[in-house]
């Protein structure tokens, strides 16, 4: 924070960065947020989407006050920053958010149908400046709440420990004054906290962006995989459409429909960067929140091929194979684990050494991230047990573990360390071309 607050402070480059980027955010915020507001009005009729309890929500004067503190707090967090990098990750999240926002407000324009109370005061006044440019309209997703999540997520690692839990209600003021100032129905909020989180899925600060690296895929099976993905994402979009004017829930069905569509991209060409996986088997937050109607789809389908089966196997030598484990089965039973899961992450709260080598499920297997995993093994379980997992246990950690037998010398070829596998007890899916890629550049 010290460091950051000096940033702030003195001149350099980061500021004349920030302000450079606030020079041209400003005034495109007003522009098409307030373009968006006019076309909206131009219209004869612009629908409502609320729940019939949201007449309940009780009005709260001074919760305008959090409520005008976003506008701070945005000129702010561009300045608190040591990197000219830094600064840009930010912008590009507040422009992500804009042009995605805004493009909403014009295709799908909604409306707030509350009335406010009349309020005096400095609550009054802020209201009556508010009023002269915010309509009633620009709904979902929450604009408010979308640079929120990114604001909040900013600013809470930067923080010193003792001011985060100040900060953390501070934000929790800002999220609930959209609703208790009457500025938006609750449906507003998710869609806004999903805006919010793909922006800074889109860019995140430790890395580059997961679709910086986009190469359409030649393998015919990722491309199909990607194809059932694009699909059923476009079948939730389709659900939410048809269902939003029964219910203002359906609109929740965005969540899965970004998500699968994420991972479409994986499949064409992003690779497993989309899932934002560290070596630690970590994801980023964005990621975690993101994907997460992904990653509870794969846990289900984890539960119904293998509720039957053992977690895991001995191979050879303290070696394990078996699917992705719970926390309780990895502080047990191993010293390491070689995870080759992408979409998974780490179980929290486990203290076991993890070595995450991400690659995409049910795809051609990847040489090289196979060749580091096997190479890891021999002198990992001089440490303790190893446990080398994939999500079922069946392809990606087999494939590793069959390279690990026949770099070891422990069996002379593929057909051989594939019967020391299923004379262990796991099956194995292993394609010929997947044996392929496992002992291409062996003797």
């Amino acid at each position: 924070m010290e460091k950051a607050r000096s940033t702030f402070l003195q001149p350099g480059p980061v500021p004349k960065r920030a302000a450079l980027w606030l020079v041209f955010l400003g005034p495109f915020f007003y522009l098409s947020y307030g373009g968006a507001n006019w076309l909206a009005s131009q219209h004869a009729h612009v629908p409502n989407v609320a729940f019939a309890w949201e007449s309940a929500i009780p009005f709260f004067g001074w919760t305008i006050i959090p409520y005008w503190s976003i506008n701070l707090f945005y000129a702010l967090c561009l300045f608190i920053n040591t990197t000219t990098r830094d600064v840009d990750v930010l912008a590009r999240r507040y422009l992500t958010i804009q042009i995605i926002a805004v493009t909403c407000f014009i295709a799908f324009p909604l409306e707030a149908i509350f009335v406010r109370p009349a309020t005096s005061g400095l609550p009054g006044f802020m209201f009556a400046v508010l009023g002269g440019f915010d309509k009633p309209f620009n709904q979902a997703p929450s604009l408010h709440i979308a640079l929120l999540v990114v604001i909040w997520d900013h600013l809470r690692g930067r923080l010193p420990r003792g001011a985060r839990l100040l900060w953390h209600a501070w934000c929790f003021l800002i999220g609930a004054s959209v609703l208790t100032t009457w500025q938006h129905h609750v449906i507003d909020i998710p869609t806004g906290m999903l805006l919010g989180l793909f922006a800074a899925w889109l860019f995140p600060r430790d890395a580059g962006s997961p679709l910086a690296n986009f190469a359409a895929r030649g393998d015919p099976k990722s491309r199909r995989l990607g194809i059932y993905y694009l699909c059923s994402a476009v079948a939730f979009l389709g659900l939410a459409a048809l269902c939003t004017p029964l219910s203002a829930a359906a609109l929740l069905l965005l969540w899965p429909a970004v998500a699968l569509a994420i991972v479409a991209l994986g499949y064409f060409g992003a690779g497993p960067q989309i899932f934002q996986k560290r070596a630690d088997g970590r994801a980023t937050l964005a990621s975690r929140w993101l994907l997460a109607p992904y990653r509870l789809g794969a846990h289900i389908n984890i539960w119904l091929w293998t509720w039957r089966m053992p977690a895991s196997v001995a191979i050879a030598d303290g070696v394990h194979l078996g699917r992705f484990p719970r926390r309780d089965e990895v502080d047990r039973f191993f010293a390491t684990v070689i995870d080759m899961t992408g979409e998974l992450q780490r179980p929290s709260g486990t203290s076991t050494r993890w070595c995450s080598f991400p690659t995409l499920d049910l795809t051609a297997i990847d040489k090289t991230q196979t060749l580091a995993a096997a190479n890891l093994i021999e002198a990992a379980r001089q440490q303790g047990p190893v446990l080398v997992c994939c999500a079922l246990g069946f392809q990606r950690s087999a494939g590793v573990i069959v390279r690990w037998l026949l770099i070891s010398r422990r069996c002379e070829d593929p057909a051989e360390a594939v019967r020391l596998i299923e004379r262990a007890g796991r099956r194995v899916h292993l394609p010929a071309e997947s044996i392929h890629a496992v002992t291409e550049g062996m003797q």
